[in-house]
């Protein structure tokens, strides 16, 4: 996984590692074991910790802190929760850490709780599970550049899109630019074909063959429960199910929706939030008032259209309860 919590130039233009992931058939982010370090007298935090947020990773462990704990279990987790102060963790795997792509990541959380601070593997499992930990009330101080700027890495728009980053030192350049916001959208491009890409091209391979897109729109402040509802209500009309879905994708001006994003993380989904220029390039059929009163073309079309591998609608627009609209692409 990764060794460093930074996606800046300086920590990354001296690996010479070719910067993949390790598993073709993970994003390279994700983190699904997990390992609690804690010292003897913090294990009922530990035990809080892994009731908590246990059923949403494979595994999840308590192991008791000891000098070498770290270079004992180095290789064996996708993550290391240190409920111990940074210092210390950071000290016993300093001299462990060698690839940011194979490395484990590492967030360490105080016994109260209070803080979630990823040190190590922000895009390739801390930051996700510092995010886990603030269900439980602590503050997840992420301080990767594109996170601390509210902007969607790369890494992280593998994550959303179920993909894994192929080249992974590309990501130097390309999160620059995620940062003065000359990234654009990320460009569907299927085979078979032969690409010639430089050193600024981040390529994404699709963990799946195939899938759909939930494409989707709402009035402010729409439910969760309302978001999950006509999710399920447009895939009964296909012959698709939860299982297929490979994203949910919104615009740009709907990111940042609480039921929308609190539907996707029940689900475990990514979200995927298109700009009004690519949206208005893949518009849906369904005529939409927005278009006459905003310049938006519907969402929830557009959006599945723009997102899937194929740019075409397996439904078109429905809407649930006058709240949520959804369409289905692939």
């Amino acid at each position: 996984m990764s060794t460093d919590n930074a996606d800046d130039a300086t920590d990354d233009a001296g690996s010479d590692s070719g910067g993949h992931c390790s598993t073709p058939d993970s994003d390279g982010e994700v983190a699904e074991e997990i390992a609690i370090i804690s010292f003897g007298r913090k294990m009922d935090t530990a035990e809080e910790i892994k009731a908590e947020i246990g059923d949403r990773y494979e595994t999840i462990d308590i192991i008791e802190y000891h000098g070498d704990v770290f270079e004992e279990h180095w290789g064996e987790y996708d993550c290391f929760i240190g409920l111990m102060a940074s210092g210390i963790a950071m000290r016993k795997t300093a001299h462990l850490l060698d690839d940011k792509w194979e490395d484990p990541a590492i967030c360490v959380v105080d016994e109260e709780l209070t803080w979630a601070i990823p040190i190590t593997g922000g895009h390739h499992g801390a930051n996700q599970v510092a995010q886990d930990l603030a269900t439980m009330g602590a503050v997840p101080a992420m301080t990767t550049a594109s996170e601390a700027a509210g902007k969607q890495g790369v890494e992280s728009k593998a994550k959303a899109m179920d993909a894994h980053v192929v080249n992974g030192d590309s990501t130097v350049k390309t999160n620059l630019a995620v940062l003065d916001d000359n990234l654009g959208p990320v460009a569907r491009l299927e085979g078979p074909k032969a690409v010639l890409v430089g050193d600024d091209v981040t390529v994404l391979k699709r963990n799946k063959d195939d899938g759909v897109v939930i494409g989707t729109g709402s009035v402010s402040g729409a439910s969760k429960e309302s978001f999950l509802a006509a999710w399920e209500q447009a895939l009964e009309q296909t012959d698709y199910d939860v299982d297929d879905v490979e994203f949910v994708a919104t615009a740009t001006r709907k990111e940042d929706e609480e039921g929308l994003l609190e539907a996707a993380q029940e689900l475990d989904l990514g979200v995927v939030a298109f700009d009004k220029e690519t949206l208005l390039d893949h518009e849906g059929p369904t005529p939409s008032k927005s278009k006459e009163l905003i310049g938006w073309p519907g969402v929830s079309e557009a959006s599945a259209i723009a997102g899937g591998a194929e740019q075409e609608l397996v439904l078109e627009k429905i809407g649930y309860e006058n709240e949520v609209t959804v369409a289905i692409g692939r």
